[in-house]
């Protein structure tokens, strides 16, 4: 509170974050499970452990078990006290922004091995909103064919695949994706939760060292959406599926068994995108109406 006796307005800090996926129970804080939400707020509540209560995340995407991110995009608000607190930290340069700082203690506290890191902070334009903001998601997905691309160091974001696989033949099968449709036959379903997306790139290319990588973008992904998308591709790289078939399935309104969905360990989240500052608020601020007004209509 100020002395007139109004409230102050807490500080927004963005921030970008990468993770290797294989420890982790997914995102979202779950009791007695290891997440990245958890291990992060974990972090930030022995960071500001003198100056409660501790920060709580919101992020852009919430990836599954075993998903990766390089990067992850979230925010967390930080009270007047605990800016000055953090702004009142010792040995550090004066030009040093508080985004400058948060990174450097929350990786500090994180460790220099750990499996999650902060690559960059700072405060956030007015109007920003990690999750609501984002006006697209984009993903890779690898794939190892064959004996020459299985590089075991690569192990834990590459799904080894016995047989070598036909490229044009998924990407022809890909091609027939993109747009706006209903993705039901690539989503898990959830109650109340839409299946309308719109698949704006999806394309694989052969990587120098031999593996097949995935590279997709909508404005956003329903669960293990990707994950399906590049089962149905791999199915026709196979040969089980003829390359028109994939799109065939869109509007199918039910998930389809006609693949499988691929391990989430190829997985990783490489960027978000949002619009310029000026346009941050506007957009937010449709996107939770949007999602508002769905989850208030009677389901089907």
């Amino acid at each position: 509170m100020t002395d007139q006796g109004t409230a102050v307005e807490a500080t927004r800090v963005r921030l970008s974050v990468a993770y290797d996926g294989t420890g982790f129970h997914g995102w979202t804080r779950q009791p007695g499970l290891r997440t990245v939400q958890g291990v992060l707020e974990d972090g930030l509540a022995t960071l500001l452990r003198r100056h409660p209560p501790a920060p709580t995340l919101v992020v852009a995407g919430r990836t599954d078990a075993g998903v990766h991110a390089t990067g992850q995009v979230a925010h967390l608000d930080l009270t007047a006290e605990q800016v000055d607190a953090l702004s009142r930290t010792r040995r550090k340069p004066a030009s040093t922004s508080l985004g400058d700082l948060v990174a450097a203690r929350l990786n500090g506290i994180l460790g220099l091995s750990s499996d999650v890191v902060v690559t960059d902070a700072a405060e956030a334009a007015p109007g920003f909103d990690a999750r609501f903001g984002a006006v697209w998601r984009r993903y890779e997905y690898r794939i190892a064919d064959s004996p020459r691309a299985r590089n075991p160091l690569d192990r834990h974001r590459t799904v080894w695949h016995p047989a070598e696989l036909d490229a044009e033949r998924m990407n022809e099968a890909a091609r027939g994706m993109l747009g706006l449709h209903d993705f039901a036959a690539y989503c898990k379903p959830r109650p109340d939760a839409t299946t309308i997306r719109t698949l704006q790139t999806y394309a694989w290319d052969r990587e120098p060292d031999g593996a097949l990588v995935a590279r997709l973008q909508a404005d956003a992904f329903c669960h293990s959406m990707v994950r399906a998308l590049v089962g149905a591709a791999v199915a026709v790289g196979e040969g089980k599926l003829a390359p028109e078939r994939p799109g065939q399935l869109l509007g199918a309104g039910a998930r389809s068994s006609e693949f499988i969905v691929m391990p989430a360990r190829g997985l990783t989240l490489v960027e978000v995108g949002y619009p310029r500052d000026a346009e941050l608020a506007a957009r937010a601020e449709q996107t939770r109406a949007r999602r508002q007004s769905h989850e208030a209509a009677p389901s089907p």
